[in-house]
């Protein structure tokens, strides 16, 4: 359906963000599979992706294989060397402290500026379904699902003012937000995670800009997570199946 919007713009003049795409072609259940392993951690940045190994795995051709790889490396989450392959980036706490946050505090003071002023009952209530599967999400415990609605809930936002430089830079960085929120929210009680995206639909609601604000910023800067401790003891490398070197 096409929402009208108070300054005559509609939902169709920007496309939706696409969801990850549908395993119908090989690539994308490639970049599917190998896109949950660096997201989940299985594969751990600076690990090489190995071709032969992953069609293996996978049951891939080579042309499939490598064009899921340049589907990854586009999305920030590989990067290929000459004469060495793909190599697993990962999601550092530097780049989420110094990079991604403060990238996503710009665009989202935009985005939920102009949703404040033109969100529509019908906007409130899509925000309000993703609010929905948060809430059964965090009570199954099921991290991927609050992750997944959680991308949904803010890309919603930036979608009910469409500003297309703002949706052309989320899309750049979408795939390692999605890194760092599993990552971030291991840490987390999930009703909170809950409770803050409440707060921000409640803002919305209310057309409070000064509880917006706040909320919005205390839901974006996450804390920064200790570095993991060092092991004295020399451990043998675990190789994910067919993915590694």
């Amino acid at each position: 359906m096409v929402t009208s919007r108070p300054d005559g713009a509609t939902l169709g003049d920007v496309p939706r963000f696409p969801p990850p795409p549908r395993p119908g072609l090989a690539r994308d259940r490639i970049a599917i599979e190998l896109r949950n392993a660096i997201v989940h951690g299985r594969l751990q940045p600076g690990e090489r992706l190995v071709e032969d190994r992953i069609m293996e795995w996978l049951d891939a051709t080579r042309g499939a294989t490598r064009e899921a790889f340049r589907q990854l490396e586009h999305e920030g989450l590989v990067i290929s060397y000459p004469h060495r392959g793909a190599v697993v980036v990962g999601v550092t706490e530097d780049e989420v402290h110094s990079v991604l946050i403060p990238i996503r505090l710009v665009l989202e003071e935009v985005a939920f500026k102009l949703a404040l002023e033109q969100a529509t009952t019908e906007d409130l209530a899509e925000l309000a379904s993703y609010l929905w599967i948060m809430e059964q999400a965090a009570s199954a415990g099921d991290l991927d699902a609050i992750v997944q609605a959680d991308v949904d809930f803010h890309e919603a936002v930036l979608h009910i003012a469409p500003q297309f430089h703002t949706i052309h830079i989320w899309r750049s960085i979408a795939p390692r937000i999605r890194a760092y929120f599993y990552r971030h929210f291991h840490e987390r009680d999930l009703d909170s995670v809950v409770a803050e995206h409440r707060d921000l639909l409640e803002a919305l609601r209310r057309g409070d800009e000064r509880l917006l604000v706040e909320t919005r910023h205390r839901h974006i800067v996450v804390p920064r997570q200790p570095p993991e401790p060092v092991s004295t003891k020399p451990e043998a490398p675990q190789p994910v199946e067919g993915s590694t070197a």
